[in-house]
């Protein structure tokens, strides 16, 4: 992008109340189209309302802070409520008097050329676990990355563009984080923790293995797959590595958080006979299930592979095979959320997300939970 052209933002919005109406906030995350980096963020609770109003108070937050980040940007504005988009696009009515107000305020900061874009939960994982941050009793958050100038003099907008941005955060190491394929236990829904043992994949799970092999190789190849040493992940790197032609690197601390005396149980049995420790397990990282391990343990050894990784595969394209809770934490790291947010991303198995890590702390979620390769 030259210094000519005009700069473009996407804005990433989500609200909701728990109870409708009940306690609500909402989480805001503002990209860089072209290279994904985060550009600032915010969450903010904002008393007793309704799931629409949350996302509507959300939306004039996300634009007021694109206005911060650079006031004459072209906006993508990105939600998962279709309702929200579709009337700022103008296309469906808009019938409650208090929704009109809130439109008007959003119209109001709305550039007149706003890309209005309706996205699927699984794509908006980001304000999402800003939103439920707040919730879940966290601190409201407002953060503009330091890179963004408060100056923009047309100098000072060629310094944001992104090959500028790409030069001062140096080369990209890509972390591709792919679920196992499916096994018997995902089929019946029965919890899975690093207990599980010799649990292979099903006939469903070798094709998502060699499905997303092939999307891999498709788009350039990885210099090695990384594997977790439990069974269904073991199997899927192989899938993987084989088609790529590189080598398997197992890591043992890749392995699935340990659930105790809660493996091979399903969520509602849990629910039902620990709810006092379930609760507390999802609501706090340095909780651990009885006889099990917390987030807090788990995510201080899988932080020793990914520094290990970004240090051997600087610069290059990584494959990560590993489990639900585990690339949960990755990605808790990649977006600065607190490590019990893993709890609220649902990563099917055969699914690839996308992570770039300019170094240990800086890093761009690109695409999250994708399936069907």
């Amino acid at each position: 992008m030259s210094g000519g052209e005009s700069r473009r933002l996407i804005v990433e919005v989500d609200g909701g109340a728990r109870g409708n109406p009940g306690p609500a906030a909402f989480g805001v995350v503002i990209r860089d189209p072209d290279s994904g980096d985060v550009l600032a963020r915010a969450a903010e609770p904002i008393g007793v309302a309704t799931n629409n109003v949350a996302e509507y108070e959300g939306l004039i937050a996300g634009l007021r802070l694109a206005r911060e980040v650079d006031p004459g940007a072209a906006l993508e504005v990105r939600m998962d409520s279709r309702l929200v988009i579709e009337q700022m696009a103008g296309r469906w009515k808009i019938k409650h008097a208090d929704m009109r107000r809130l439109a008007l305020r959003a119209r109001e900061l709305a550039p007149a050329d706003t890309t209005w874009t309706w996205v699927p939960r699984e794509r908006n994982v980001a304000a999402d676990a800003l939103l439920n941050t707040v919730l879940d009793g966290g601190a409201p958050v407002r953060w503009i990355s330091p890179r963004v100038t408060r100056d923009h003099a047309a100098t000072a907008r060629a310094d944001q563009t992104v090959a500028a941005d790409s030069r001062a955060l140096g080369e990209a190491t890509t972390v591709l984080l792919l679920r196992h394929g499916e096994t018997e236990r995902d089929q019946v829904g029965r919890l899975a923790g690093r207990e599980a043992g010799a649990v292979p994949l099903t006939e469903r799970g070798r094709e998502q293995a060699a499905s997303v092999a092939s999307a891999v190789a498709r788009r350039g190849g990885a210099a090695v797959v990384v594997t977790s040493p439990l069974q269904p992940a073991q199997e899927t790197a192989e899938v993987v590595a084989a088609e790529l032609g590189v080598p398997v690197r197992v890591e043992p601390d890749l392995a699935e958080v340990s659930l105790g005396a809660w493996e091979g149980h399903s969520v509602a049995e849990v629910r039902r006979r620990w709810p006092e420790e379930w609760a507390a397990w999802r609501s706090s990282s340095a909780v651990a299930p009885p006889g099990g391990e917390s987030l807090d343990h788990a995510l201080s050894r899988v932080r020793g592979v990914h520094e290990r990784l970004l240090a051997s595969y600087a610069g290059q394209p990584v494959v990560v095979v590993t489990h639900t809770v585990v690339i949960g934490l990755l990605i808790c790291e990649a977006l600065g959320v607190p490590p019990h947010a893993a709890h609220r991303l649902d990563v099917a198995p055969g699914s690839l997300s996308e992570v770039r890590w300019y170094d240990a702390e800086r890093a761009s979620l690109r695409t999250f939970g994708v399936t069907g390769l």
